[in-house]
C-alpha cells in the first residue's frame, strides 16, 4: 500500500512564487505551501482508483475475515473477541494508511525523481511533511469511517455515546497519524529503494501487530515481555485508546495494567511526535545522493 507520488515542475513552482516576489509582496509561508502540497497529493492519490480501493479495502478485508474466524465470548458478559478485535484494528487502520503508505510513497517519491524536481521549488521540506500529513489525515478519516461501519455491522460494536470519548478519539487520531507520518518519513530514508523499503515496514508492522495485542485477544493473552516491547513503540497505544473509545468500561479489565492508561497514551503519542519530528528533518534527503 504506497501513497501517492507525485513530481512537481520546477518551473510551475518557481513561477507561482517569483510573482508575488516582482510585487513587492510576502511569499507563501512553510503552512499554506503545505496545504497546497496537500491539496496535490490528495488529487494524485485519488487519481488511481486501483490504489485507493486497496488502500481502504485491505485492513476492512482483513478485520472481517480474523473477526468472523476468531469471533467469540469473552470473560465478559457482552464483549466478544470480534469486537475486541475490530476496536484494535481500527487504530491498526491508521497506522497502515500513515507509517506505511508514506514510508513507501516518500521512498518512491525519491527513487522516480520527484522529491529531485520538487527540490528545484522554494518549497522547504517541512511543507512537504505537511502536505503528507493532509493526504493521511484524509485517507485515515475515510479508512476509519469505513471500518467503523462494518465492525458495526458485523460484529455489533457501539459507537460511543459519551463526549469524552469522542474526544479521545480526535485526540488519539489526531496524535497517531501525525506521529506515524513523521516515522514514515524517517524511515524512507534508511531504504535504498522503494522495494526494501516496502519489506522493511511490511516486516515491523506485522511483527508490532502481533506483539500490540491487535491480533491476539485480548492483550494479556501475551506473554509480558512482548507487550513491554511493544509499549515502546506508538501502535499499542493507538490500539488501546480506540478500544477505551469503542469498548464498555467493563473492558477495561482485559488491559495489560487494568487501565485504559489515557494520559500515558498521550504522552507517549506526544513524544513519538517530536521524536518523529526530530528523525524526519535530520535523515530526510530530496535524492538517493549520499
Amino acid at each position: 500500500m504506497t501513497a501517492a507520488t507525485s513530481g512537481a515542475s520546477p518551473q510551475a513552482g518557481g513561477s507561482a512564487t517569483r510573482n508575488p516576489r516582482k510585487a513587492g509582496g510576502a511569499l507563501p509561508g512553510p503552512l499554506s505551501l503545505g496545504l497546497a502540497r496537500g491539496g496535490t497529493e490528495l488529487r494524485q492519490f485519488f487519481r488511481h482508483k486501483e490504489q485507493v480501493v486497496f488502500t481502504f479495502s485491505l485492513p476492512a478485508v482483513l478485520m472481517i475475515l480474523l473477526g468472523s474466524i476468531l469471533d467469540g465470548p469473552t470473560a465478559l458478559a457482552g464483549v466478544t473477541s470480534g469486537q475486541l478485535l475490530a476496536a484494535g484494528m481500527i487504530g491498526s487502520g491508521i497506522v497502515s494508511t500513515s507509517f506505511n503508505s508514506i514510508a513507501t510513497g516518500v521512498s518512491a517519491d525519491r527513487e522516480t525523481g520527484a522529491l529531485k524536481r520538487l527540490r528545484g521549488t522554494p518549497m522547504p521540506s517541512s511543507s512537504y511533511f505537511i502536505g503528507k500529513m493532509v493526504l493521511v489525515a484524509v485517507s485515515s478519516l475515510a479508512q476509519t469511517v469505513l471500518m467503523v461501519a462494518v465492525a458495526t455491522l458485523l460484529f455489533g460494536l457501539k459507537l460511543p455515546t459519551e463526549a469524552d470519548k469522542w474526544l479521545t478519539l480526535l485526540w488519539v487520531f489526531a496524535l497517531g497519524i501525525v506521529s506515524c507520518t513523521l516515522l514514515g518519513i524517517a524511515l524512507s530514508s534508511l531504504a535504498k529503494s522503494t522495494t526494501g523499503a516496502v519489506a522493511v515496514v511490511q516486516m515491523l508492522y506485522l511483527v508490532l501487530q502481533f506483539i500490540s495485542g491487535v491480533f491476539v485477544t485480548p492483550i494479556t493473552n501475551l506473554p509480558k515481555i512482548m507487550v513491554d516491547i511493544a509499549s515502546f513503540f506508538p501502535l499499542k497505544w493507538i490500539c488501546q485508546g480506540f478500544r477505551s473509545v469503542f469498548l464498555p468500561d467493563g473492558a477495561v479489565g482485559m488491559e495489560m495494567a487494568g487501565s485504559w492508561e489515557l494520559p500515558r497514551v498521550a504522552l507517549v503519542l506526544g513524544i513519538w511526535c517530536v521524536v518523529g519530528a526530530v528523525l524526519a528533518r535530520l535523515t530526510f534527503r530530496w535524492t538517493d545522493a549520499k
